[in-house]
């Protein structure tokens, strides 16, 4: 017999699944609107994967019956939320993301039989990743090279979930503290790594994706033993400053749910990686 507390997970991860698959279809729309207009510049669709908050993402699953559809009301300005102070959470560094892009993954230059150290120095304080390139090789790879391209820098964490899945995600150079984010990448995409028997503890850092394949440069840091299925990347462990992203997860989400932007505006300031 499921417990309820089972139910509740599983509802949750679905949710995720769910969310996942609207993104991808969001994209795609996206993509095609915009070949239509004619736009100039290109838009990034599915470059960095992950399951992405979005503003229009959470619709509902109810399908409507167009032959009984009332029409649309006057739209009214939304409301914005009012963004509260984070103890612990400072100003960001100036600047803004380079937003680099490349064709192709990255050539191989890590040491395959290494660990990688990470430092990401955040406004809200430091983490430190172990990053593991003998499970992982490509994406400890890609994740290196980025950091050395200064691409994770000043971009925002934009994704904090708070119930049935325990994540604060980052990576997207798209992403903003208040409009819509989390389809930006590097321009590449790679194949999954280390999955079979994949789990997600506390400590955690995983790939974000939109499907098989589809990996990029969004990641997402684990601040509690969360249940997911094997399908993202793990790739490393936090070292140091755990109790920063709980402090981060503890202040909620930006909307007041259980999946949006954190109420505290991360930043990483800088990202860097090295050998050792």
């Amino acid at each position: 017999m499921v417990s309820s507390e089972q139910r509740r997970r599983q509802l949750a991860r679905e949710k995720y699944e769910r969310q996942m698959e609207r993104r991808v279809a969001a994209a795609a729309a996206r993509k095609r609107r915009n070949t239509i207009l004619g736009a100039a510049l290109a838009v990034v669709v599915l470059a960095g994967g992950g399951t992405l908050f979005a503003t229009g993402v959470f619709d509902s699953d109810d399908k409507k019956d167009s032959t009984t559809a009332q029409a649309a009301p006057t739209p009214t300005e939304p409301s914005v939320p009012t963004r509260k102070p984070v103890e612990g959470c400072g100003e960001a560094a100036p600047g803004t993301p380079n937003g680099k892009q490349w064709q192709a993954e990255p050539a191989m230059t890590v040491d395959a039989k290494a660990t990688y150290a990470v430092t990401m120095d955040t406004n809200c304080g430091k983490v430190t990743l172990s990053l593991d390139a003998a499970k992982a090789p490509h994406t400890v790879n890609s994740f290196a090279f980025l950091a050395g391209e200064q691409y994770f820098d000043h971009t925002k964490c934009h994704r904090l979930t708070t119930d049935g899945i325990f994540v604060l995600q980052c990576g997207d150079p798209t992403a903003s503290a208040t409009a819509p984010g989390g389809t930006g990448g590097p321009g590449y995409k790679f194949a999954d790594e280390n999955l079979t028997g994949a789990t997600y503890p506390a400590g955690t850092v995983a790939m974000a994706n939109a499907g098989p394949g589809t990996n990029g440069s969004q990641f997402f840091l684990v601040y509690k033993d969360t249940e997911l299925p094997p399908n993202y990347t793990p790739f490393g462990k936090i070292t140091g400053g755990l109790d920063v992203v709980q402090k981060i997860a503890a202040a909620g989400t930006l909307e007041g749910g259980t999946d949006g932007h954190p109420m505290a505006d991360v930043t990483l300031n800088s990202v860097t990686a090295a050998k050792g």
